[in-house]
């Protein structure tokens, strides 16, 4: 696919079912933001939640960049699946957010200013990497474990704890001192919301809570970069 043949990209998110309004209007914003940093064509966001929008904004010509998290069954299944559904079988998909090779360092960025408002040292800093994983598929366990052992350099010591799958993030949260809780999660949903704060509070974690790594402010640059790559 030629530049002159991209109509535009389409930053596709599972959105969330049962209230598909918000999360639609989160990657819409996304969208925008990612369209602000010059990638070279139009930028749509849709998710998969909202009935009709993936069918609206992608077309054959199009390039589709998943906010996902992990690369595995979803991206290379489920979603071409659902492209072609919805009209856009030959659309071209990108790599998922998750696998972009910025983003360890800037986890590591992140993580190492909300531990020097503390007063720590990243020496003396535990990071504790929450993500999604799945009873049924490694990938979210495989991406983030690999990502742990990457950054570890950086702190004193990298845990992971996971939503869906031991260890479980209260389990992977309890007793961690000096520690910053980090989101290995693409936008502000359901489990950021409502799963990863309970986890934590019953964990009797203290330490700082950042936003998901998918809402720093560096990433709308990274995705129009990683756009202007694909043309």
């Amino acid at each position: 696919m030629t530049r002159a043949m991209v109509s535009k990209a389409v930053i596709v998110s599972h959105g969330q079912p049962g209230d598909p309004g918000p999360q639609q209007q989160a990657i819409e914003d996304l969208a925008a933001h990612v369209a602000a940093c010059d990638p070279g064509c139009e930028v749509v966001g849709a998710t998969l939640a909202m009935p009709g929008a993936l069918a609206a904004a992608a077309d054959d010509d199009c390039l589709i960049y998943p906010m996902f998290m992990a690369e595995g069954w979803f991206t290379r299944s489920e979603l071409p699946r659902r492209l072609a559904q919805a009209g856009a079988g030959k659309a071209r998909v990108l790599r998922p957010f998750g696998t972009d090779p910025a983003l360890p360092g800037l986890i590591v960025a992140q993580a190492h200013a909300a531990a020097t408002e503390q007063g720590w040292t990243p020496q003396d800093t535990t990071l504790l990497l929450s993500a999604h994983g799945s009873q049924r598929s490694q990938a979210s366990f495989t991406i983030t474990t690999a990502l742990a052992e990457t950054i570890a350099p950086h702190f004193a010591r990298v845990v992971t704890g996971f939503v869906e799958q031991e260890p479980f993030i209260a389990d992977a949260a309890r007793g961690l001192d000096r520690a910053v809780s980090l989101p290995f999660f693409a936008l502000r949903a359901e489990h950021v919301l409502d799963d990863l704060p309970e986890a934590l509070d019953q964990a009797g974690f203290t330490g700082p809570r950042l936003d998901p790594i998918g809402l720093a402010p560096q990433v709308p640059a990274l995705i129009a970069a990683s756009i202007r790559a694909a043309l």
